[in-house]
């Protein structure tokens, strides 16, 4: 919270500074910019106050009065500590940023499972950047944090977390199409979380520890369109009764459609070192694992990625037997998503159709329809080249799946290993004296008769699976297709008979 709020307030200074002269005509112009975009109730309590010092502008936030107006609800209790930061008008038309505090806060409230409860501290928290109206964006910004702990708890669960200090950087420019272009960084030390799970009344308590003493993060984006989503808010602000904003939804219906696609494309990245999970039955660790994203904003043909790498695996060897220890994967590549993906056409059509003066605004005959003509256009899940190492051999597979028919897919996967030689012997080694080794070395036979054999001497199977039933490896048929019964047939009479009348 105390890194969101002030980010997305100043995303509503739309108004160029050009070097105004700071005073409280220009700190009362800031407040109605402002309210502009979130309305003027977060002033009216005090819970926003902008306010001259020096030669800058103070936005100060004082939760206390956000507490007293929704104390009242049952159970319910908030407390975060008052914070600042300072924007200081350019000669450019833009704004610079500044912040420098320590915060903390905590939260109660009686929710679904019980009573539930966070809290949370951040120290030494500061930001310095600059604001550009023009983009409705930060064309640079860079923070730090000296540290920070969260707990969260409720009856079955609770979740402590902590980092070590951590450094951010952001940047934007003019996109060439329109909007925004982003880059994001951001890396923190000492991650640590321990999840400790445990019913009410049993005594139990799991607890599972996740460490690494470097979490890194990178985004980028491009195209954001910044400027429509903040006219798309103050839009809602200015029509927040429900008898004016059904009478404006033609407005609202041009607003979301200057916001489409909202971005072109957003990729971004987890990445941990030396990573360590400590639980019951051991400990699990990895040199480093990897989580990408990306992802297309509302297009014809849209794409969505995601990638899973990990190397140096380790696991506690008392959970398998010894003969399967050298079987083990070390290293990961996933890469799976989906693709021509048309949601353009679907986001369109919604916002021509829907009518708020109806319940509900658009037809469940209207989205049946949307569902079935999003699947005729020929979505795709798409599983990317793939490997998983260990052992001296390598298994990688790619593959896809489509829905011809709007129901049951057609998927195509091939599968390609090296060294599966050495997986039969280490089996063969091991079956002599361990019966659940014998099993597995039998059925690495029996896999192996449906494999052909490259000239590099890997070894591979390509499964074709069809929405009729039918599967077959290496062109070879392994499964008719399933049977057809008419739509007056007895689903319980003998597959080809009609029912009786």
């Amino acid at each position: 919270m105390k890194r969101v709020l002030p980010f997305v307030l100043l995303l509503a200074c739309s108004a160029p500074a050009f070097g105004q002269t700071v005073d409280s005509q220009g700190a009362k112009q800031l407040t109605d910019n402002l309210a502009h975009y979130f309305g003027k109730k977060p002033f009216d309590i005090g819970f926003v106050k902008v306010s001259v010092e020096g030669d800058a502008y103070k936005l100060a936030f004082d939760f206390k009065p956000l507490v007293e107006m929704i104390g009242k609800q049952d159970g319910f209790k908030f407390d975060f500590s008052p914070y600042a930061l300072l924007t200081k008008p350019r000669s450019d038309g833009a704004w610079d940023v500044s912040a420098n505090f320590t915060a903390q806060g905590s939260m109660e409230f009686n929710g679904d499972r019980g009573p539930q409860s966070a809290k949370m501290s951040f120290k030494g928290h500061r930001l310095v950047g600059i604001y550009d109206p023009k983009l409705a964006a930060f064309s640079s910004a860079t923070s730090s944090l000296e540290g920070m702990t969260m707990t969260s708890q409720d009856p079955t669960q609770r979740t402590d977390l902590s980092t070590g200090a951590g450094t951010a950087t952001i940047g934007a420019t003019k996109g060439q199409n329109g909007g925004v272009d982003f880059t994001m960084g951001q890396t923190v030390a000492d991650f640590n979380e321990t999840v400790t799970i445990g019913s009410p009344g049993s005594g139990q308590k799991i607890p599972l520890t996740l460490k690494s003493p470097e979490l890194s993060v990178d985004a980028k984006g491009k195209g954001v369109r910044t400027k429509p989503l903040l006219d798309l808010l103050a839009f809602a602000v200015a029509n927040e009764d429900e008898a004016k904003l059904k009478a404006n939804q033609a407005e609202l219906k041009s607003h979301l459609l200057a916001a489409l696609p909202l971005w072109e494309r957003i990729d971004g990245a987890y990445n941990f070192k030396d990573v360590r999970v400590v639980s019951p039955t051991g400990n699990f660790g990895a040199a480093e694992v990897g989580i990408a994203f990306g992802m297309d904003g509302i297009a014809r043909n849209g794409t969505i990625n995601y990638a899973i790498k990990a190397s140096g695996l380790s696991m506690p060897k008392n959970l398998i037997p010894s003969w399967a220890i050298a079987l083990l994967p070390t290293d990961l590549d996933l890469d799976f998503g989906g693709a021509n993906i048309d949601l353009d056409t679907m986001a369109k059509k919604a916002i021509e159709a829907f009518d708020l003066n109806k319940n509900p605004p658009l037809s469940q005959e209207f989205g049946d329809g949307l569902k079935k003509e999003f699947l005729a256009n020929g979505p795709k899940i798409v599983i990317g080249h793939s490997t998983v190492k260990g052992g001296g051999a390598e298994i990688a597979l790619e593959g896809d799946m489509t829905f011809p028919d709007g129901g049951k897919p057609d998927a195509n996967v091939t599968i390609d290993v090296t060294g599966y030689d050495k997986i039969v012997a280490a089996l063969q080694e091991a079956a002599k004296t361990d019966p659940q080794a014998s099993q597995a070395f039998t059925g690495a036979l029996a896999i192996k008769g449906f494999a052909k054999t490259l000239p590099d001497g890997r070894i591979e199977w390509v499964i074709n699976a069809r929405h009729d039933g039918s599967v077959t490896v290496n062109g070879a048929m392994l499964k008719g297709s399933d049977p057809v019964v008419e739509d007056n047939a007895d689903p319980g009479a003998t597959p080809g008979t009609a029912k009786k009348p």
